[in-house]
């Protein structure tokens, strides 16, 4: 009896010490981008502008009914060597303008002067279709500002290897 007693204390103090702490703030959906969260109101900024950046998921190849999946990547890149900017929302839609992805949730993303990140679709990925498209908000604080924003889509099978780049398209200055 003395030794249930002891055996049930014990647990009782293994499962006290064994609490574990609670993180400061809840992670996001992809941790890489915890490293760029920013605290800065980006509604704030002088300049804001949207972003449309076309990616293939797949391409037609032969006739309409055969199709090479691709493995698409997203690149933003800050090319000022003394500004920051703030990104705000990077969306995903499919070929029928339908939301796939919403990456940031109640978040804004700090990219340093001379910071890049990067969002790879995978080759098995094909959600979005031939006509998938990234919409990205973005802001900061001079108009001067020039970010890149490239889709580069790129597969082999067998011998055959694709590779082909598109560029992002102011649609909305402010």
């Amino acid at each position: 009896m003395k030794s249930l007693f002891y055996l049930l204390l014990l647990t009782a103090c293994l499962f006290q010490s064994c609490e574990l702490p609670k993180p400061a703030q809840p992670p996001t959906s992809d941790p890489i981008l915890d490293q760029y969260n920013s605290t800065t109101n980006s509604s704030d900024l002088l300049y804001r502008d949207t972003v449309y950046i076309p990616i293939y998921s797949d391409i037609y190849s032969e006739t309409k009914d055969v199709k090479f999946n691709l493995t698409a990547t997203l690149s933003i890149r800050n090319t000022s060597l003394v500004d920051t900017i703030y990104i705000d929302d990077i969306d995903y839609y499919d070929t029928n303008g339908q939301l796939v992805r919403h990456y940031l949730v109640d978040q804004t993303l700090e990219l340093s002067p001379m910071q890049s990140i990067e969002y790879v679709i995978e080759e098995d990925d094909t959600e979005g279709g031939t006509g998938a498209n990234f919409i990205i908000n973005w802001a900061a604080n001079s108009r001067h500002v020039t970010p890149i924003f490239q889709g580069v889509m790129i597969s082999t099978n067998g011998q055959q290897g694709i590779s082909f780049l598109t560029e992002g398209v102011s649609i909305c200055k402010k």
